[in-house]
Formats: structure tokens, sequence, C-alpha cells
């Protein structure tokens, strides 16, 4: 899957704690998992264009990554799997390559860790960012069954970590069953029959086998070979499969998500395999898989991963060139071939969706099944990530409901917080359900459920009333809501933050609901509920709202105190909550 930022850049904010932090007690602050390694990049680590080789790069992230994991689990740990990641820039010879890594969640016996890797020229002192990974890493101890303590986030960027990982964890799990669906429906278009097939490089020609005999320099103190090993591995045979299509030096620019199936052990020969999945017009797809055995009469080999890798070349100004197309052959190669075409769709979607930064996501985007995941994925870590900030101010207080507001350099964000006498969970039922929003609040005259996605997600259409002059229309919206119960943390040990139940709400569109001259389209960027169970039937409710051009006249009325129809609306909610707290018994059961 594509990354949200693992140590996203926030110069500007931690130039403001500095100067409120006079005596530099907060610069003193490290993580207790964090783990940092520099290493300068000699001769014997460099490819024949002098630039560092991703396989050794792949070895030295997962030893930092993995001496992290162990640091909080006090025990062996092993890779899992690891998340995309997108090769930002190249080392070169005689640079310095720094890799930090640190936990962002423990779960049960595994735990995500959360990777940044840069780079120094020492002679000029300027840095590159390289690439930020997530990996995931489970806790091994012969003796007893593992169960690792919680991690307890005390700063901003942790608590966003913290809390998105959940999210992340839970895209993860639904990671293969997504692709092989997504594969299955999708209708892929190709022009293999109008192309000049003497213009064509064979896929078979591209076909690369090498075997690997696993020694204890490959392994780690556990006798399991190290997961960047084997990913150095896999790298050198995609390196040179994709080099046969382009008879040249490809680069690689991306690996896809992928898992370990199993371990393998010192002694363990592996055989990995590479081939050319397709050619698109300035990258290609390589396959490479993995397979192990231990002794040569072996009949059945133990399939450890699989994974898929982009390439490009890049001419003397580092600019990509234009490949020759590939020709699948057989069945099976026109399955990859078809296949690679798919994963690229999904791949664009996780990176644009997943990975960029809340102000570049567009407001509405458009609604299909290859995108479902992540664009639910975007919608609960956003509300995550605002709720998680740590400038909130503190507006005004009337009627026991408190108003927050946050200003940013590109939005303008409130947040309500009341207490209610109710049941944390059967307040998640009522406020997920859209339907009943018009209840409560008059910005909703009428609601439509459009598409029930899944049991967490569904598409609603809101129309709401004029609330403007003579010359306004009413407004609609489409929006996404996606409903996430806290993650489950019993089985993990010591305390543990206190997470929300989330209904998290944003824009999306879709083709059966275009735009009507009749109504005036809204949008909404990032908005939603968390509700927090603050004792026996009593219930912390907050509302977060991203402001929008559109909305912000609105918002700005109500935070000076020209309005007070925030507190009405949301006194309403309360009485809404209210009015109907033995109403869901029956479903509580269910949830």
């Amino acid at each position: 899957m594509g990354f949200t930022s693992v140590f996203s850049g926030r110069a500007s904010r931690k130039q403001a704690a500095r100067a409120q932090d006079p005596v530099g007690t907060m610069e003193t602050y490290r993580n207790p998992t964090e783990v940092q390694m520099s290493q300068l990049v000699l001769l014997c680590h460099t490819n024949h264009r002098g630039e560092l080789s991703v396989g050794q790069l792949l070895k030295w992230i997962d030893i930092t990554a993995c001496l992290s994991a162990e640091r909080h689990a006090g025990c062996p740990c092993v890779t899992a799997s690891v998340d995309d990641i997108y090769f930002e820039h190249t080392i070169r010879t005689g640079q310095v390559v720094y890799i930090k890594a640190k936990v962002n969640r423990a779960f049960n016996s595994s735990m995500e860790v959360g990777i940044q890797v840069t780079s120094e020229d020492p002679c000029t002192e300027k840095q590159w960012s390289v690439c930020k990974a997530l990996a995931t890493f489970v806790a091994q101890r012969e003796s007893s069954k593992v169960k690792l303590k919680q991690i307890l986030p005390l700063t901003e960027e942790e608590k966003v970590e913290y809390s998105v990982a959940a999210e992340r964890r839970r895209m993860r799990l639904l990671y293969t069953d997504t692709i092989q669906d997504l594969l299955a429906k999708s209708v892929i278009q190709d022009d293999l029959e109008r192309r000049d097939c003497s213009k064509m490089v064979p896929a078979e020609k591209t076909r690369v086998e090498s075997v690997e005999l696993v020694l204890p320099p490959h392994a780690n103190h556990q006798g399991n070979t190290f997961g960047g090993q084997i990913m150095a591995w896999m790298e050198n045979v995609a390196t040179i499969a994709a080099g046969r299509l382009c008879q040249g030096h490809p680069t690689l620019k991306t690996i896809e998500m992928f898992h370990f199936r199993g371990p393998s052990q010192v002694g363990d020969r592996l055989v990995l395999k590479a081939i050319v999945n397709n050619a698109f017009k300035n990258s290609m797809e390589v396959g490479v898989c993995v397979e192990a055995y231990r002794q040569e009469m072996e009949s059945c080999r133990r399939h450890l991963n699989s994974a898929f890798m982009t390439f490009v070349v890049l001419d003397e100004e580092d600019q990509p060139v234009t490949l020759p197309w590939i020709q699948p052959q057989g069945e099976e190669g026109e399955r990859r071939y078809r296949e690679a075409s798919a994963r690229k769709k999904i791949r664009l979607d996780r990176k644009y969706i997943v990975s960029c930064k809340q102000a570049e996501v567009p407001l509405s985007v458009p609604w299909d099944p290859s995108n479902q995941v992540y664009l639910s994925y975007n919608n609960v870590s956003s509300l995550k990530m605002l709720m998680a900030k740590d400038t909130w101010v503190l507006t005004s207080e009337i009627n026991k409901i408190k108003l927050y507001t946050l200003e940013d350099d590109k939005f303008l964000s409130f947040h309500l917080e009341m207490t209610v006498y109710t049941d944390t969970t059967q307040a998640f039922l009522l406020l997920s359900d859209l339907s009943r929003r018009p209840e409560w609040d008059k910005h909703y005259q009428s609601v439509e459920l459009v598409q029930q996605v899944d049991e967490d997600d569904a598409i609603y259409h809101v129309i709401s009333p004029i609330l403007g002059g003579a010359d306004s229309k009413p407004g609609d919206f489409v929006i996404l809501a996606s409903r996430r119960k806290p993650c489950d943390s019993g089985h993990s040990s010591g305390p543990a933050p206190r997470e929300p139940f989330v209904i998290a709400l944003r824009s999306v569109t879709l083709p059966t609901h275009p735009e009507t001259p009749e109504r005036t389209r809204g949008e909404t960027l990032c908005s939603g509920f968390c509700l927090w169970k603050e004792g026996d039937q009593q219930t912390k409710v907050s509302y977060y709202n991203q402001a929008t051009t559109s909305f912000l006249n609105y918002v700005t009325t109500n935070v000076s105190g020209l309005s007070s129809e925030f507190i009405t609306t949301f006194k309403a909610c309360e009485q809404f909550l209210l009015d109907n707290k033995s109403e869901l018994a029956l479903s509580l059961q269910s949830l």
C-alpha cells in the first residue's frame, strides 16, 4: 500500500515549539524505541553509476527497523511485511546515509515500525529525503507466548502515527483480498493486437533465475534469514530482468507492498525468479518470486514471498527514456501482462490518495471499486490526524459546550466538544447513521443512502435547505461516511492510550449523482465525530470540521461569536442522543 507520512515535515511547528521552550527540554526528548544508523557510502556499496545499490540500502533499512522492534519487544523479531517504498533520490559514493526507525504502535505480537531515510553530502551539508517506509515485525519468543507492551505516544507526531497505525493495519489485512477482487472485476484495456510485433521484446527473454545459499552472515542471532537480505537478492534478479528488456542499466523506483509467507533459516537454498510482466511508456513492472528448500532432492519448495518492482531507465540528464514494448507469451504471460496494468492503477490510487498530504487531496475524489479501500483509509486517517493536533485553542464555552479552533497555512478548522450521559456504543450507532441526521441538524434536509459499501463504509447523498438570501439555491453533498470502532488492545500488556470511536466524513463524486443547476454542490474535505467512553453511561462527543472555502464565512461568523448556530446544533445533537438512549439495545448486541 501507499504511505501517509511517517516523519512528516513540521519545521514551522518545531520552530514555534523551540520559542516556547527556551531551555531546550523538548529538544532532549527521544522516543525510547528510536534507532539510528549512519553509513558512509563506499565503492563496495555502489553500482556502475556510482550510486548506492538499492539492495544494500534495503539491508540497512531492515536491520535498523528490526533493532527498533527488538528494543521495544525485548526479544527477537522477524520481518513480516513491508509497505510500498518510493525512492525519491539516489545516493552517491562519498555521501552519508541516515536511517531512523521507531515503533509507531504495538498490537498483539506485531509492531508497525516507521522508517525515514535521508542522505547528506558531507562537503556541502546538503540533505535529501530518500524514502519513507513502514514495516511490520513479529516478536518471537521460544519459551512463552509474546504479549507486547503498549506504546505510549507523547508528541503530536507520535500520537498521529499511533492512531493512524490502526487504520493502516486494517488496510494491510484487507490488501490481498482487495487486489484479487479488483483484478477479477477490472476490465483491462490493451492494444496487443495493434502493436508491431517486430518492435516488441518477448517476455521470456527477460526471465532470470538465481539460487542463493543462506549462510550465517545472512541471518540474525536466531538463525533466520534477514528480510533485508532476501529483499536485496530480489532486487538483484529484478534489476537483471529489467536490464534485459531495455538493454541498459535500469533504476528501481518503487517496491510494492509484500508479505513474507514464512521464515527461512541458515542452510536453506533460495531460488529467486524474475520476469518483466509489462512495459509502459517510461516504466516497467518486474515480478519476483522466492522459494526455499533444504536439500537438493526435495521436490516441494516453500513459497517465501512474491513482489512487484517498478523500474525506469534514465538518460544522461536523469530523465526517463521510452521503453520497448513487452510481448507476453502463453496464457500465463498474458495474465501477468494484464494484471500488471491493473496493479499500476492500484499503485497510483495508493500513492496519490493514501500518501499525499491533506492539503494536496482533491476535495471530491471519484469513487470506484478500485480505490474504495484507500479512500476509506484516507477518510479515517485524516480525521485522526486532525484530532491529534496539539495546537487547538479554546475559543468559547457556552452551555457546557466547548468550541476550539485551529489555524494553519491552508485551513481554518473547528472542534466542538460536550459530555452526554449515554452509552458510547449507542451514540456511535446513532451518529454513524447519516439518514437520521436530519432529526437534529437543520443543515441536513434529507439524506439518501446511495451505496452501502461494506459494514463500516457507506455513501450518502445529502440535500441541504436554502440558508442564504432570496437568490440562494438549496445545496447538496455526496459524502463517504467511514466508521471505526477502537482497535482492540486487550491482548497487549501495559496501559494504552484511549482510542475513540470514529465517524469520518469526506466528499466523493459519483457518476449517478452529478452536479445539477438546481442545487449548489458543497464539499467537505475532513469532518466527523470522535467519541470517548468517559464512564458508565457517559460519553465525550467531539465534532471536527476542516472548513472549505464555501463554508468559511459561516465558520468565521460562529467562531467570532456573531452567531450561535454551532452551539444550537450541537445541543440538538445532545438531545437527539438522550431521546434515543434505549432505542438500540438489540443493535448493540451485534456491534
